[in-house]
């Protein structure tokens, strides 16, 4: 009994061995996957305690980003070969409805079965049902949690605030997301309202600035001096000056970076 026992235990920790190493290989293997998908979609914009957030620029207001394995579509709009070969969303964020933040055609052109789309109720309501897994819609203020990533919809509206103006209060959203231990800012269409003059401890903001829509480049730097991200991205800027901007920033706060990409490839900016 003794002999054949030791007979049956050789093989089979030769079996169990090669199982492990199979199976470490095949979770090594995912996580090269994994890495070499995060990396094609762009450089590191922000490190995280829970790895990089990768920053892929497409035109004016919107990018892509991935984030702990997680995909990100922030406003994606225009024609749907600019997001060939990136990952497929879990997570889309729209923050108003119009046209050059929000296009239902290319919605539908893009791989979208498995998102959660999270919006204001004025997107909500032009939504088709057969676009993203699940659909949230945020009112100013208002909070959720997305494959563990807290979302929060922060007020963006044109000053004066009035029904008539192009961004009425209460009809966009910017978001703030918490990304482990850090805060990204994402403005939408928005002056410098209080409450993202108010923000706390955002370490990544993209905020917009054109006129007569938004911004211009004295207002959004004002703005950005009084929250103080770490790291400001100047979006949706076309025929502004972002000399000028990046001037007024960093004379007045040298410790905020102002980062610059190309927004408008092809064009000057």
């Amino acid at each position: 009994m003794f002999n054949a026992a030791r007979r049956i235990t050789g093989p089979m920790r030769r079996v169990r061995f090669v199982l492990g190493v199979l199976l470490w290989l095949g979770f090594a293997t995912s996580a090269i996957a994994k890495e070499d998908q995060d990396a094609a979609i762009g450089p590191v914009a922000l490190e995280t305690g829970a790895g990089p957030l990768r920053l892929q620029v497409i035109e004016h207001a919107s990018f892509v980003a991935t984030w702990n394995g997680h995909t990100l579509y922030v406003d994606p709009v225009g024609d749907p070969a600019r997001y060939a070969g990136l990952p497929a969303p879990d997570v889309i964020l729209i923050t108003h409805a119009h046209q050059d933040h929000f296009a239902p055609d290319t919605l539908a052109a893009l791989e979208t079965r498995h998102a959660v789309v999270v919006m204001p109720e004025a997107v909500n309501e032009k939504m088709k049902e057969n676009i993203g897994a699940q659909h949230i819609v945020l009112k100013n203020g208002a909070q959720t949690t997305v494959h563990d990533i807290p979302v929060q919809a922060v007020p963006a509206y044109n000053l004066p605030a009035s029904p008539d103006a192009h961004h009425p209060k209460g009809w966009g959203n910017g978001y703030v997301l918490t990304l482990a231990d850090k805060r990204v800012y994402i403005s939408g269409d928005t002056e410098g309202v209080p409450a993202m003059r108010n923000l706390d401890n955002i370490d990544l903001a993209f905020v917009c600035m054109n006129l007569p829509y938004t911004m211009d480049t004295e207002q959004a730097a004002d703005a950005v001096l009084d929250f103080k991200p770490t790291i400001v991205y100047p979006y949706h800027y076309r025929g502004q000056d972002i000399d000028d901007f990046e001037r007024r920033v960093t004379r007045a706060d040298p410790d905020i970076e102002v980062r610059r990409r190309d927004w408008y490839p092809g064009t000057e900016s």
